[in-house]
C-alpha cells in the first residue's frame, strides 16, 4: 500500500516556477484577460481513502501542490491537522488545514480588495503532473475535486479520473480545466556587467 512521503521545498518552488511560465505562455491572446480580486479560502481537509494512506503532514504536502498547481497564490499553506498518529507515520484519518487565496472576476462578490490582472490559465492533473504526484494519488485528486476545486474560478473542466478501491490497477487520473490566475510578474533584469572603471584594480 503505497504511503507519498512528505514533498521537499525545492519540488514546491519548481511546481510554482512551471505554473508562471505556462501562464506567461498562455497570457498572449488578450481575450483572455479579465479584472479579478483575491478571495480567502480556509478549509480542514479529511482524507478518507481505500487505496493509500497518508501521514498528516504528508497529505498536507500533496494538497499544498495540488494548491498551487491549480492557481492558487504562491502564498497558500497547508498545515497537519489533529491527526492520532506522529510526525511522518500514516494515519487513516489524516487531516490538513488549508489556507489560500484564488482569483475571482471582479464584481463577482463583494470582496473590498484592489483588483488585479487576471487572465486563464489551462490545468492538467495527471500522474507527474505535477511531478509528484502518481497513480496512488488518484482518491486524493477525486476529492480534491469534490472539496476543493469549487473554491477556484474554472471553466471547461473535464473529470476523466477513475479510482478503483484497494488496488492501483485500473486507476486513472486524468483532470482537465481553465482556472482564472493572475499573470507572473515580469522578470527583473539582470544587473549588467561592471564597466570597466569600476572593476576591481589587480
Amino acid at each position: 500500500m503505497p504511503t507519498p512521503l512528505k514533498l521537499g521545498s525545492i519540488g514546491i518552488t519548481g511546481l510554482i516556477g512551471a505554473l508562471l511560465a505556462s501562464a506567461a505562455a498562455f497570457a498572449d491572446d488578450a481575450s483572455l484577460h479579465g479584472a479579478g480580486v483575491w478571495q480567502k479560502h480556509e478549509y480542514s481537509f479529511q482524507f478518507m481513502g481505500f487505496t493509500s494512506t497518508y501521514s498528516c503532514d504528508g497529505l498536507a504536502d500533496k494538497l499544498k501542490m495540488l494548491l498551487i498547481a491549480s492557481g492558487a497564490r504562491p502564498d497558500a499553506t497547508a498545515r497537519a491537522g489533529a491527526c492520532a498518529s506522529g510526525f511522518g507515520r500514516p494515519d487513516k484519518f489524516a487531516r490538513a488545514d488549508l489556507t489560500f487565496y484564488t482569483l475571482a472576476p471582479a464584481g463577482s462578490d463583494t470582496s473590498d480588495s484592489k483588483p488585479v490582472d487576471g487572465t486563464w490559465l489551462p490545468v492538467t492533473i495527471a500522474p507527474h503532473r505535477p511531478r509528484e504526484l502518481d497513480t496512488g494519488d488518484c482518491e486524493l485528486v477525486e476529492q480534491f475535486r469534490s472539496n476543493v476545486l469549487g473554491m477556484f474560478t474554472t471553466r471547461n473542466v473535464a473529470s476523466r479520473t477513475t479510482c478503483v478501491p484497494h488496488q492501483l490497477s485500473g486507476s486513472t487520473i486524468d483532470l482537465k480545466f481553465e482556472s482564472f490566475v493572475a499573470p507572473p510578474k515580469p522578470a527583473r533584469p539582470k544587473h549588467a556587467a561592471m564597466a570597466p572603471s569600476e572593476t576591481s584594480p589587480s
